[in-house]
């Protein structure tokens, strides 16, 4: 028996790759996701909401649930092709038609509205002084509104203006007041003012005028010790600026300054340095010791002495 078996063992294997090398496959693939949420909703899911339906057909005029979808049949298609998301509720093929509106005439854009006449008016170009960095009379008051006021509310006004900051300075100061202190101030550009401090004696101040531009002028103060040690690049702690925009039609010249924090110095100690420069750029210091010894400092005398100039700036 052996013997027979084993032929016919030989013939299987034989034959066996041929037979495989000719099996056909049929399956077919299909998107499941697709078959599982696209079939047709279960019956039961239909009778469970049966009854509402039937009664919104009685309400809006309809006999029965067929005729209400029939009157929504429009807008269940739309809703279904707006909810379609290709690989997630259908095949990735597939394309959400959204509904297609019939072609319309081009139509042209509107004429552009008309702008107002404010938005039109150019913007006034700036001044010499606001291209410098100058904050000019403009930058505080409406000037040509206050040139139309009288003396005593422009006064009143200018003082207004800076009463809300502390570490502010302002006056106001009679043209031709202002005309024989920038006179001197003209001779004389550089000048030292002595600062009393309680129980420290009394600090050097070294101050210093400039004209930046013709309707102001600038008096900077720094302590004398910064102003020896850093030079040009010392920086004041006090800034007194004189605006000349009504000196001409209202007699007056605008002082207005500031005293800047963390420099020692108070605003108070400010306005006693801006009385002393009254008392030696004003025209009661010609005929006085005072103006000698502005004469001996701008000519760099050796005979310029501070005892001297302490005595003169204690006196009124």
């Amino acid at each position: 028996m052996a013997s027979l078996i084993s032929p016919t063992r030989h013939i299987a294997r034989a034959f066996a790759p041929t037979t495989r090398l000719t099996q056909r496959r049929w399956a077919q693939v299909h998107d499941i996701r697709f078959l599982a949420t696209h079939q047709k909703p279960d019956q039961r899911v239909f009778d469970k909401y049966k009854a509402k339906l039937e009664q919104k057909a009685k309400q809006e005029g309809h006999g029965d649930v067929d005729k209400l979808k029939s009157a929504y049949k429009e807008k269940i298609v739309e809703l279904r092709q707006q909810a379609i998301v290709p690989g997630a509720n259908a095949p990735l093929d597939a394309v959400a038609n959204t509904p297609k509106t019939p072609n319309a005439p081009f139509q042209p854009p509107p004429p552009p509205q008309p702008q107002s006449q404010q938005s039109q008016a150019k913007k006034p170009s700036p001044s010499a002084e606001e291209k410098a960095g100058i904050k000019t009379l403009s930058s505080f008051i409406d000037v040509a509104k206050t040139k139309e006021l009288p003396q005593k509310e422009i006064e009143y006004i200018w003082r207004l203006r800076h009463a809300s900051s502390p570490s502010s300075l302002c006056a106001v100061v009679p043209t031709p007041t202002y005309q024989q202190i920038v006179e001197t101030a003209r001779k004389h550009p550089q000048f030292v003012l002595p600062l009393p401090k309680e129980g420290q004696g009394a600090e050097i101040h070294f101050l210093q005028w400039t004209f930046p531009s013709p309707t102001t002028c600038t008096v900077l103060f720094t302590a004398l010790a910064e102003f020896k040690l850093k030079g040009e690049f010392a920086q004041p702690h006090t800034t007194i600026t004189h605006h000349l925009d009504l000196a001409h039609d209202k007699g007056l010249v605008l002082l207005e300054g500031t005293v800047i924090e963390d420099k020692q110095v108070t605003v108070e100690e400010g306005k006693w340095l801006l009385m002393c420069l009254q008392k030696f750029y004003g025209k009661a210091a010609e005929q006085s010791p005072r103006r000698k010894l502005m004469e001996q400092f701008s000519q760099g005398d050796s005979s310029f002495k501070i005892d001297e100039l302490l005595e003169e700036a204690e006196k009124f």
